[in-house]
């Protein structure tokens, strides 16, 4: 990832996060100046197989927004389209299907009688950085709490999900802990859930400002807590039972 000298200062703590996963070459006037990396001392072997695993994803060129659109139109499988790369979404493993079915439940009975509605994949998120900059993707879950005010005239939703829950596997490791985190970040999502079934771990990350204000790592017989839902809390246990 490439980053002026400028914007690493106003948002230091974010690239010291996402530096944990991916190096951050660092600019001046268009000149390569310095990186920041992680130390790998410790270095987890979840990170090992994020390297490794890159290249089971995406298609390594750059593709125009109507290149996607086209795509999406001519076949059956799945895609997202983030920062101008198209991603194939594999078909999703058991205790990936799991995780999402448990957490679906609980945001379901939670939000009842409320403004906000939890969704589930498949159903497209059009994010933009900037007007002229589009994403399109597909969490596995999301909480809107805008649906009816933000429903075009093809009953699409054009808003920014104020909750979004990702659940890893193998060939999107990379793609939801890095390219995702940075942009549900930068485009207004509030929080961000990254369940991890291998780990049986799960990382509640809170944005303000296109920053991460906080964060917090469950695991073992912990109890997963909102940011944004004060009372909304989650079993560990059950997410990966």
């Amino acid at each position: 990832m490439r980053v002026n000298s400028t914007d690493l200062q106003n948002n230091f703590g974010k690239y010291l996060t996402l530096a944990q996963q991916e190096d951050i070459i660092i600019t001046r006037n268009g000149t390569e100046m310095a990186k920041l990396t992680a130390l790998d001392h410790k270095k987890p072997k979840e990170q090992e197989l994020i390297h490794e695993n890159a290249p089971m994803y995406g298609y390594g060129k750059q593709a125009t927004y109507e290149e996607f659109l086209q795509l999406q139109q001519e076949s059956d499988e799945r895609y997202e389209y983030i920062d101008g790369e198209i991603y194939l979404l594999a078909s999703p493993r058991t205790a990936h299907q799991k995780a999402v079915g448990e957490l679906y439940v609980c945001l379901y009975n939670f939000l009842q009688g409320t403004d906000c509605t939890p969704m589930i994949a498949p159903y497209d998120i059009e994010l933009r950085r900037t007007p002229e900059q589009v994403n399109m993707v597909q969490p596995d879950l999301m909480v809107i709490c805008d649906l009816e005010e933000n429903l075009d005239d093809n009953d699409y939703y054009k808003g920014v999900p104020s909750l979004i829950v990702e659940v890893l596997s193998k060939g999107t490791r990379r793609k939801d802990l890095i390219k995702k985190l940075d942009l549900y970040m930068s485009c207004g999502v509030k929080e961000y859930w990254i369940v991890n079934p291998e780990n049986k771990e799960v990382t509640v990350y809170h944005f303000e400002d296109q920053n991460i204000d906080n964060f917090t790592t469950y695991k073992n017989d912990e109890i997963v807590q909102s940011y944004i839902f004060a009372e909304l809390t989650v079993e560990l246990q059950r997410i990966f039972r």
